[in-house]
């Protein structure tokens, strides 16, 4: 079965810091993790291609990340950052797509996760940086908290031309086994059709010491039902799920999730619907 892992991320602190890795907790997460590091967990595991998605907001980064894909068969697409309020954003999406690697630019998204006003998606400003990126032919990667999905959803009616793709399925409070009020968020999210998720980043929202598949499996089949196998993509997280797995413990656990499906459904979610998604290859 063809694999894509539509989203990792890649960082060296020679280059930048990382200003989000702070105390003991994220101390692992405190060096580099380069292409050279992914590139072999990736063969290993039977990757074919990779989505890599931007982790602070500066502008360098982007296009470090698209110099990365264009030197790579690997990288077949880079989720980048840019500022969604800023007036010339359009042009700067423009400069992206057209610099080296800009081919491989498929979505832009923002830390709203950091944001103090959880209505910060709905902003007037927000709004017409998010037509942009619709006008730009890009996908639009949610990386909220599951308290801000209800902020999510009403940006994604606001702009039915824009996809968006739900990160982490919206970081459900798994490892207290809360569900409510994630679940019904999370559904009215779903009902709109220009929505789709990532199955990624729960075994961090789990006891990182702890966590069984057993515990993920609610959320899972919660997003299943909610967006199905079609709206659906892995993703692994690397390097930040290795706080509490292993690539390839991440990936098996994916794929104990989704064991009861059909083999088509399960070629949606680890390939096809991310290939579909962020034109990949186009």
């Amino acid at each position: 079965m063809r694999i894509v892992d539509a989203h990792h991320h890649l960082w060296d602190l020679g280059v930048r810091d990382q200003d989000w890795i702070t105390g003991a907790a994220l101390a692992p997460l405190r060096r580099d993790f380069l292409f050279g590091d992914y590139q072999p967990l990736a063969g290993q595991n039977g990757v074919g291609a990779s989505v890599v998605v931007q982790t602070v907001t500066v502008p360098g980064e982007t296009p470090e990340l698209l110099a990365l894909a264009a030197a790579s068969d690997l990288i077949a697409g880079v989720v980048g950052w840019a500022d969604l309020t800023a007036p010339g954003l359009t042009d700067r999406i423009a400069e992206l797509s057209n610099g080296p690697g800009g081919n491989k630019l498929v979505g832009l998204r923002h830390q709203v996760q950091s944001e103090p006003d959880p209505r910060w998606l709905t902003r007037a400003d927000v709004l017409r940086g998010l037509a942009a990126v619709a006008g730009a032919g890009l996908v639009y990667d949610l990386v909220i908290t599951a308290g801000q999905l209800p902020a999510a959803a009403r940006a994604a009616a606001a702009v039915p031309g824009l996809l968006f793709v739900l990160d982490h399925l919206g970081k459900p409070a798994i490892a207290s086994g809360s569900a409510q009020p994630w679940e019904r968020d999370l559904r009215r999210l779903a009902a709109l059709p220009n929505t789709a998720c990532k199955l990624s980043g729960l075994v961090t929202e789990a006891d990182w010491t702890r966590w069984q598949v057993a515990d993920l499996r609610p959320y899972a089949e919660v997003a299943l039902d909610a967006f199905g196998p079609g709206r659906m993509m892995f993703g692994s997280d690397w390097p930040v799920c290795t706080l509490a797995a292993s690539y390839g413990e991440v990936l098996q656990t994916a794929r104990d999730l989704t064991g009861h499906l059909s083999d088509a459904e399960r070629e949606a979610i680890f390939a096809g619907t991310a290939t579909r998604v962020y034109r990949l290859g186009r």
